[in-house]
């Protein structure tokens, strides 16, 4: 109990057992999760899964293109992209539904 000598808690935010907690999703399984949805929006509600693919692979990313990029979350990135473009193109008429 070092706090009452000058050595106050802010200066190490967790205790050595606690850093396995988080109180928000990490990069990994936002990318994960990013993916998945791309997959799954290609074929059913590509107009919701898109955009979540892409704010996950964002996230993900750092919210940043600069520095090292995970492969998840870029292949989250693109495919939610694309796969909003397509969901975009199929509702204004401009492409014919996939038989």
């Amino acid at each position: 109990m070092m706090t009452g000598y000058g050595h106050g808690t802010r200066r190490y935010p967790r205790s050595r057992g606690r850093t396995w907690f988080r109180s928000r999703p990490d990069r990994e399984t936002l990318g994960i999760v990013g993916v998945i949805c791309a997959v799954a929006g290609f074929f059913v509600l590509g107009i919701i899964l898109g955009p979540v693919a892409v704010v996950c692979g964002w996230l993900a990313m750092g919210r940043t293109w600069a520095g090292s990029r995970p492969v998840p979350a870029l292949v989250a990135t693109v495919l939610g992209a694309i796969d909003t473009l397509l969901a975009l193109l199929w509702l204004s008429g401009a492409a014919p539904w996939p038989a």
